[in-house]
């Protein structure tokens, strides 16, 4: 088992969220969070996150920023067997997705999704090419909670604003 395998889950348990009435996602960049509320905008459950390397607001493919703005998720896809080289000199790496890959509708941005790791290590920090990570044991957790068609927003940090406002 991998250290990304055997990391327990850091989900946040609020006693007055409804897990049957999950109804929207709300990730900030600000505090790499990533937050389930139910129907009646109650906290059902929260776990940290790593977003884009980059500050900002996405522009453009590669350019290691976190879509900001409202979204929704659009296919939740098994990725257990899925594998990616990161361009960090360390080559291939299976099973870097944890076992779902939750892809986000991002228009124009194709590509974006909520996924495990293979660092668990990295979560909380700025990290990814533009997707939202969690420990894999958190996405296991969050999985049977989301759906097709749930709202995702994703909010700048105040470092993000910053930097878009001097492009």
């Amino acid at each position: 088992m991998t250290e990304a395998e055997n990391t327990p889950s850091t989900k946040e348990v609020v006693a007055d969220g409804d897990e049957s009435k999950a109804a929207y996602i709300i990730i900030s960049k600000q505090d790499f969070t990533l937050s389930l509320y139910d129907s009646d905008d109650r906290l059902v459950c929260r776990f940290p996150v790593a977003v884009g390397k980059n500050y900002g607001n996405k522009q453009r493919s590669g350019d290691m920023k976190t879509p900001e703005g409202d979204f929704s998720i659009q296919q939740i896809q098994p990725a257990s067997d899925w594998g990616h080289d990161f361009g960090d000199g360390k080559g291939w790496i299976p099973n870097c997705y944890g076992n779902w890959f939750i892809r986000l509708k991002t228009p124009p941005h194709r590509g974006i999704g909520i996924h495990g790791t293979h660092a668990p290590e990295s979560i909380g920090t700025r990290a990814t090419e533009g997707c939202i990570r969690l420990r894999n044991a958190d996405l296991d957790s969050l999985k049977p909670l989301v759906r097709v068609g749930m709202p995702v927003a994703i909010l700048p940090s105040d470092a993000d604003r910053e930097a878009d406002a001097e492009q």
